[in-house]
């Protein structure tokens, strides 16, 4: 397997200067967020459960949608505010009665807002249609721009604590009639708002996230042309499945975790 996964270089193939199109990064910027006390809008069922149970703990989280809007500062030309919705599906075990745990989910929503730098631009792109000629009608979606596109890197967020009272909330609620159905897709169940004097659930979720701002731009870079590597293709034995397995390093680091470092 090892030998199959690395080519060799180019070696001395020519080197000369071209002209490439791509995505610049004009800013970026990492952050580790805690959103204290957020509404958790449940299932049915989860409703009827939190309403008879006290012991109730978070066994797994796992972002199912973002929404990413992106804003011209004013009097300040070329930043952006960008305003990133995280929409997370948490999934519980409560206590109902002694040994006997149950499961529920619900969806919990988080609103990130940072400030970039972009640049600045207006221009209309345009791209040819490999299927269409020169009488076809222009196909939809074929208009672009040069505006920034904002990327969101992130990991499932961590669940720091869960209760059915917030201590301070600091998060604007928004009910569930603004969560999209394709995020309210992934629970079994309806959500609800619940009803007046029911209990609420609330939970702190911790995000590492990095955000950056990208344009496209054509820029001369030095480049190598490119050469067929001389290397064969190993192919992967199947009759001998032990044979196989012999060639793989064992998992070192799996069996020593790393030591922590400050």
């Amino acid at each position: 397997m090892a030998d199959n996964r690395t080519c060799q270089p180019c070696g001395s193939a020519g080197r000369e200067t071209v002209c490439i199109d791509c995505n610049r990064v004009l800013d970026s910027c990492k952050d580790k967020d805690c959103f204290a006390d957020v509404r958790v809008y449940l299932t049915e069922f989860g409703q009827e459960l939190i309403e008879k149970c006290a012991a109730i703990r978070v066994k797994c989280t796992k972002i199912v949608g973002v929404n990413i809007d992106t804003e011209p500062v004013q009097f300040n030309r070329g930043f952006y505010q960008v305003l990133i919705r995280f929409y997370v599906k948490l999934v519980f075990e409560c206590c109902v009665n002694v040994g006997r745990p149950q499961e529920f989910e619900g969806i919990a929503v988080c609103d990130k807002k940072v400030i970039l730098y972009g640049s600045e631009g207006n221009v209309n792109i345009f791209k040819s249609c490999p299927s269409c000629d020169f009488c076809s009608p222009a196909p939809e979606g074929s208009a672009t721009t040069n505006l920034p596109t904002v990327v969101l890197e992130t990991v499932d967020p961590i669940a720091l604590s869960v209760g059915t009272s917030p201590r301070d909330c600091c998060c604007r609620p928004c009910g569930v009639g603004e969560i999209p159905d394709n995020v309210a897709a992934f629970v079994n169940g309806c959500l609800t708002d619940g009803y007046d004097g029911c209990k609420q659930l609330y939970v702190t979720l911790g995000f590492f996230s990095v955000v950056r701002i990208e344009r496209p731009g054509q820029y001369l870079v030095q480049a190598t042309e490119y050469s067929v590597p001389e290397k064969e293709c190993v192919p992967c034995d199947e009759e001998d499945p032990c044979a196989l397995f012999e060639r793989m390093a064992f998992p070192v680091n799996e069996f020593s975790p790393p030591p922590y470092k400050c």
